[in-house]
């Protein structure tokens, strides 16, 4: 009996180590538009290539002032390689400067879910440099290998699901030969790498902004009100 239990120990110390897989490591990203907060979690453990090339693009400053060129509203919505000079849609073009294109982590074992963000690219499967997407619905074909690959996610919306609602409702029309074009600017108003409790203290930043935003629309309908009540007295 005794050699039984020191048996059933030594198997314990053998195999308990294995069942404990360690925790992935993420980093966080704060994307500012002129629609509000969106605040991502990236993982540096499943797609350390993909990040590494956010990172450093959000760091170069290469995000500020481009837009979300590409809104399905029943898909997703795509940005980070157009901004524009001059009026908008007029003046909408690619933007030049992105790096050497990257890897294709698609088989990474994260998935194209709703609120999940993942490189956009070409068909060709290694083609992706600056420009991301973020999946608004649940988009499992995008994890079916297509050419040789398929669409490699490297994190996750973790606060502001609500400005990536409203974005994705905007309308949109065919502007310079490309469809799906939101027919107002949505502005990427920086991107920025933050830490842990500034990603974590957003949803209440977030609910600030929204009631400011809130009483601008009041205080704006007050005083259309007041003009149109001026304008029926006369």
């Amino acid at each position: 009996m005794r050699i039984f239990c020191h048996f059933l120990a030594a198997l314990f110390l053998c195999v308990a180590p294995a069942s404990y897989a360690a925790a992935d490591d993420f980093s966080y990203a704060e994307i500012k538009t002129n629609k509000g907060l969106i605040v991502l979690e990236l993982n540096k453990t499943k797609a350390p290539i993909s990040v590494a090339n956010f990172e450093q693009y959000a760091n170069d400053g290469y995000y500020v002032n481009t837009i979300f060129h590409r809104v399905i509203g029943t898909f997703m919505i795509q940005g980070g390689g157009f901004d524009f000079h001059g009026k908008y849609p007029a003046g909408l073009h690619q933007k030049p400067g992105t790096r050497a294109p990257i890897k294709n982590e698609w088989q990474n074992g994260l998935k194209n879910v709703r609120g999940s963000i993942a490189m956009a690219r070409t068909n060709v499967p290694d083609s992706a440099t600056s420009q991301f997407f973020i999946n608004v619905v649940d988009n499992a074909m995008l994890d079916q290998p297509r050419g040789g690959a398929a669409y490699a996610v490297f994190g996750k919306v973790i606060a502001g699901m609500e400005t990536v609602d409203t974005i994705k409702n905007v309308p949109t029309a065919r502007i310079n030969g490309m469809t799906d074009v939101p027919s107002e600017e949505v502005m990427i108003l920086s991107v920025k790498i933050v830490d842990k409790a500034t990603a974590e203290s957003a949803e209440a930043r977030i609910a600030q902004e929204n009631v400011k935003r809130i009483e601008a629309q009041i205080a704006r309908l007050k005083l259309e009100l007041e003009a149109a009540k001026k304008k029926a007295g006369k």
